[in-house]
């Protein structure tokens, strides 16, 4: 298959370039675009989020502890441990008889560049709420207090609630479980790899929940519309998932992942979109998702320029002066 790229461009010409995969898929499974290799397996890593926080409902910890939208998108989220992250995932951890020493996720400076400046700064102190896989583990513990499993190995691929978790991806993903491959994350917990071309059928049920069991139904359309609800909780200020959400008003959910990994499920068009950038690169992915939903004709001209500084993004020196830019080359193959 032909290569798709972004190009980082500098005065006149292409320094360097990004290989891009895209799939966009049905909910029925169906592949109906892509660009590079839609059938690369890689690891889905926190684009995954959502689909784990799922459990949380199914296993009705949600309604048990209360859970807000505000709490159930931050258990979806790759957050910046601003002030009102760490509240929520402090929130959760406290309505379920926890601390922040329970979690088994790293005490670890934002992953926003802005914010950590912050944070070192002001010398704030750091504990694993900060992590901007906080919410995620404080999702997990939720669902051992709900079941009465143990809470201090949830971590390990053999606990009985990440047993449930691969589950629900593989089903929701339409895999066989046997089929997933299964690494070790970031955070610690176990990290699932499958094709781009089932990530992207699996966000496009996770937003179109229609044909799915009703109690998969009824926690896909609980998350999307927590994600929805409250985006600054799934990124943070200025996030890229979060502005992507709250300018397209309910259009869609967006959950980014590590290694140049970028999913999106569009309600009420039946699509999903995954994307995988090859390098793992992260500075691609914008200009990557802005063009696969700009030629999908997914936002009106509002939202487009309301998001076009993430279609094309500057190409900066280190005098802070734009000397090219960063941006998608490459279109769509229909099928």
């Amino acid at each position: 298959m032909d290569k798709a790229y972004v190009n980082v461009i500098r005065g006149d010409i292409v320094e360097s370039r990004h290989a891009v995969t895209v799939a966009v898929a049905n909910s029925a499974g169906r592949l109906l675009a892509y660009a590079g290799e839609p059938d690369t397996v890689t690891y889905m890593r926190s684009a995954a989020k959502p689909l784990q926080a799922m459990n949380v409902i199914l296993s009705g910890a949600a309604d048990r502890f209360g859970f807000t939208d505000k709490e159930l998108a931050v258990m979806c989220g790759s957050h910046y441990g601003e002030d009102f992250h760490r509240e929520a995932v402090l929130s959760i951890l406290n309505k379920i008889g926890m601390r922040a020493s329970d979690l088994r996720c790293p005490a670890q400076y934002s992953i926003s560049s802005a914010y950590r400046r912050k944070q070192l700064y002001e010398r704030l102190p750091i504990d694993e709420t900060n992590s901007d896989c906080s919410g995620k583990h404080a999702g997990f513990l939720a669902v051992c207090r709900m079941k009465g499993y143990s809470t201090a190995d949830y971590d390990s691929k053999l606990h009985p609630m990440q047993r449930e978790v691969l589950d629900i991806i593989a089903g929701m993903c339409s895999v066989d479980k046997s089929d997933i491959i299964t690494g070790v994350d970031g955070c610690g917990v176990p990290v699932h790899a499958l094709s781009v071309k089932a990530m992207a059928a699996g966000f496009a049920r996770l937003a179109n929940p229609a044909g799915l069991d009703d109690d998969y139904a009824l926690s896909s359309g609980r998350i999307f519309a927590a994600m929805n609800s409250a985006p600054e909780m799934v990124a943070g200020t200025g996030g890229f998932c979060t502005e992507l959400m709250k300018n397209t008003h309910g259009k869609l959910c967006a959950k980014l992942g590590a290694e140049g990994v970028y999913c999106v499920g569009l309600k009420n068009r039946n699509i999903g979109i995954a994307i995988k950038i090859e390098d793992g690169g992260s500075r691609a992915l914008h200009a990557a998702v802005m063009r696969v939903l700009s030629e999908l004709g997914a936002l009106n001209a509002g939202e487009l320029k309301a998001l076009e500084s993430f279609c094309e993004e500057p190409n900066i020196n280190r005098h802070g002066v734009r000397v090219g830019s960063v941006k998608a080359d490459f279109g769509l193959r229909f099928v």
